[in-house]
């Protein structure tokens, strides 16, 4: 038996059908881990990107209703759809005239909303870290099942040639082996993104939540002097 005998391709095609599932499980497991950490690298990098243009345009003195019109009716992005959110708001009360009392009671219906809003971003930049999640903590186990597998196929070739030479059991032990390494393989990496983009959803989460407080601030500081 040669190194040939034991390549990534012949231990798989030698394997049993059960350890075949369990390896191609894993490998879809893994390139589906893969493609959300692309996608995920990729999102977080525009929405920081965008997020920084967006707030250094509000830093710069342009006033809030130019900044507003030029984001357009429905923005992509979360901050500019939190601005125009705000500023209707702004606009419908300008053109009532309110009260006291109503520019209290419209000032917390701006604060609800921007909550709203901040909630929802906050799904969106979540999607997919639940799929990380699976993938980090179910592939390990699905690995044991497909390692514990082949160790049996291994004493049941043991038994059946009643032979204890490691030729004889090697090959199930190999597949058992491979099959655990393809499961830490996907494990591994999705577990550390899942981390990763966990801890950067709850920054941008921090950061969405700061620009609404600040938002809602010169929202009020307009309808009171609108007053």
């Amino acid at each position: 038996m040669n190194a040939d005998n034991f390549s990534i391709v012949a231990t798989f095609l030698r394997a049993d059908w059960v350890v075949r599932l369990v390896m191609i499980g894993l490998a879809l497991a893994s390139l589906w881990s893969w493609t959300i950490i692309i996608d995920k690298t990729f999102r977080f990098a525009a929405l920081n990107r965008e997020a920084d243009k967006f707030e250094d345009q509000v830093a710069s003195g342009r006033s809030l209703e130019d900044i507003a019109q030029g984001a357009g009716e429905n923005p992509r992005q979360p901050l500019p759809r939190m601005l125009q959110a705000a500023m209707r708001e702004w606009r419908e009360a300008r053109r009532a005239g309110l009260s006291d009392t109503q520019i209290a009671l419209l000032t917390q219906r701006i604060d609800r909303s921007l909550d709203s809003t901040v909630a929802r971003e906050a799904q969106r930049v979540e999607d997919g870290l639940g799929s990380l999640a699976i993938v980090a903590t179910a592939s390990p186990f699905v690995g044991l099942f497909g390692t514990v597998w082949g160790i049996m196929t291994a004493f049941q070739a043991i038994a059946i040639q009643k032979n204890t030479n490691l030729s004889v059991v090697a090959p199930s032990i190999a597949q058992a082996l491979f099959a655990t390494a393809i499961g830490l393989a996907a494990a591994i990496p999705a577990y550390i993104a899942y981390n990763k983009f966990s801890t950067d959803a709850g920054k941008f989460t921090g950061r969405m939540e700061s620009f609404a407080d600040d938002l809602a601030a010169a929202v009020a500081r307009r309808l009171g002097g609108a007053a």
